[in-house]
């Protein structure tokens, strides 16, 4: 069931990274040159950034407001520096952390879609260690079974019900 079905608003992340074959500007991520992410960190434009094996990553605040002012659950895409700084700013957050079913499987899955350059995928593995490591950093750990997004999904639909039905009166403010 798509986003937009389930209630939840999928936040665009912005990056500095070059587009990948299919990928669109304004659906994937919204592409921009340093100097544009610079200036949009500068301005507080963002609810979190980072660098993230070697590109700039950033959650728009403004997308996050507005969903959150008419009622959205807000879905980021964020890495574990991201959701560290969205805790510390948002502290009623809600972190599911979405992995894979192991580290084989991660890199099979990078390599598989080669978009990376071996040095890339190098930096990505030893970065994915280091991150799964931090799963004890969130509210609920998912497992993206491969081939089972759906189940995948719902899995996260229904944490964010169960979270909903359990803190009925709680409000985010971005």
């Amino acid at each position: 069931m798509p986003a937009a079905v389930r209630g939840w608003h999928y936040l665009v992340t912005v990056t500095t990274r070059a587009p990948r074959d299919g990928e669109v500007d304004g659906v994937d991520y919204h592409f921009v040159d340093r100097e544009e992410f610079i200036r949009m960190w500068r301005d507080r434009g963002f609810l979190e950034a980072n660098e993230v094996h070697g590109n700039f990553y950033g959650s728009p605040r403004d997308p996050v407001r507005q969903a959150l002012i008419a009622g959205k659950d807000v879905i980021l895409k964020i890495d574990v520096q991201g959701a560290q700084v969205v805790k510390e700013q948002v502290t009623e957050a809600l972190l599911i952390f979405i992995i894979p079913p192991s580290l084989e499987t991660l890199f099979h899955r990078l390599r598989s879609r080669a978009t990376e350059t071996a040095d890339e995928l190098e930096v990505r593995q030893r970065d994915a260690a280091v991150e799964l490591a931090r799963q004890d950093d969130y509210d609920h750990v998912v497992v993206n079974e491969t081939g089972l997004v759906g189940r995948t999904a719902d899995r996260i639909d229904a944490i964010i019900a169960e979270e909903r039905a359990a803190h009925a009166g709680r409000r985010v403010r971005v």
